[in-house]
C-alpha cells in the first residue's frame, strides 16, 4: 500500500472513531464497509448480520448469498493483492468472541488487546463485556477500518493500532483468534507475550502450540459467519492460555 492511500486510510479511521453513534452509526458504517468490500470484489455486497450465539453483537459482512464458485481472473487478481479478510467472522473469532460474552466478569475493567483484529468481533465483545481500555490490532488497513465501522455498529469506542510496536506492555489480556492458520504467524507468539498478563489463543486450524508454556483449557464448535463453504473439520476451536510469570 502506498504512503498515500496509507494516510488515506489513517484518515478515514479517525474519522470513523470522531463520527456519532445513533440513528446514522448503521448507514454510515454500512456505506464505509460497501466501498472497501467493493474495492476488492465488486458483485459483492455488505449485510448487517446478526451473529449466532451472540445476542446484540452485529457486524457488517460480506452477504451470505454470494456465489462459492470460480471468481472472474480480475477479482481474483483483486482478493489475492488485498484479501478482504475482515468480511467474514471467522469461526474462532466467533468462539472467542462467545467465550468473552459468557465470561465477563474476567475482563470487567480490565486492560485488552485483540491481535489481527479482521472485523473486529473480540475487541467488540471485549468492551462489551466490560473491558476499560480496549486495542485493536491488524496490519491491514481495511481490517482496522472495518474494525471501526463495526464498533460503531455495536455503540463502543475501541483504541486501533497497525503496529504492535505502538502498544504498551501492560494489558491484562491478550486475544490471538484465528491468527495462526499460516503457520510463518507462530512467531507472533513471542511478540505478543510480553504485551499482556494472559494471553489466550483460539483457533480451529491448529491442535498444538509449539511453545509449551500455552496449555490448551478449553474446546468448543463454531463455523465462519457467513458459511460459504468452510470444511466441517475446521468447526472445533481450541483455546490456548500463557500466563506471564510476574516479577
Amino acid at each position: 500500500m502506498n504512503q498515500k492511500k496509507t494516510s488515506s486510510r489513517k484518515n478515514q479511521i479517525r474519522n470513523g472513531l470522531r463520527a456519532d453513534k445513533g440513528a446514522t452509526a448503521e448507514a454510515d458504517g454500512k456505506t464505509m464497509l460497501q466501498n472497501l468490500l467493493q474495492g476488492t470484489i465488486p458483485n459483492a455486497h455488505i449485510e448487517i448480520s446478526q451473529l449466532p450465539r451472540l445476542s446484540g453483537l452485529r457486524l457488517g459482512l460480506i452477504n451470505a448469498d454470494f456465489p462459492t464458485g470460480p471468481l472472474p481472473a480480475e477479482v481474483m487478481r483483486a482478493v489475492i493483492a488485498q484479501p478482504a479478510y475482515w468480511a467474514f467472522c471467522w469461526g474462532s473469532g466467533l468462539a472467542c468472541a462467545e467465550w468473552i460474552l459468557a465470561n465477563p466478569a474476567l475482563l470487567r475493567d480490565k486492560s485488552v488487546v485483540d491481535i489481527g483484529c479482521g472485523s473486529g468481533v473480540v475487541a467488540i465483545a471485549a468492551k462489551l463485556a466490560g473491558a476499560a481500555e480496549v486495542w485493536a490490532c491488524d496490519n491491514d488497513q481495511d481490517a482496522l477500518l472495518a474494525t471501526a465501522a463495526n464498533a460503531r455498529l455495536n455503540s463502543v469506542d475501541l483504541s486501533l493500532s497497525a503496529d504492535l510496536a505502538e502498544l504498551h506492555a501492560h494489558f491484562d489480556f491478550a486475544f490471538l483468534a484465528d491468527v495462526l492458520y499460516d503457520k510463518s504467524n507462530l512467531p507472533l507468539l513471542d511478540v505478543v507475550k510480553p504485551l499482556a498478563q494472559e494471553t489466550i489463543v483460539s483457533d480451529s486450524r491448529i491442535r498444538t502450540l509449539p511453545d509449551p508454556n500455552f496449555t490448551e483449557f478449553f474446546t468448543t464448535q463454531a463455523l465462519t459467519h457467513p458459511n460459504l463453504g468452510e470444511f466441517d473439520e475446521f468447526k472445533t476451536v481450541r483455546f490456548f492460555r500463557y500466563y506471564r510469570a510476574t516479577s
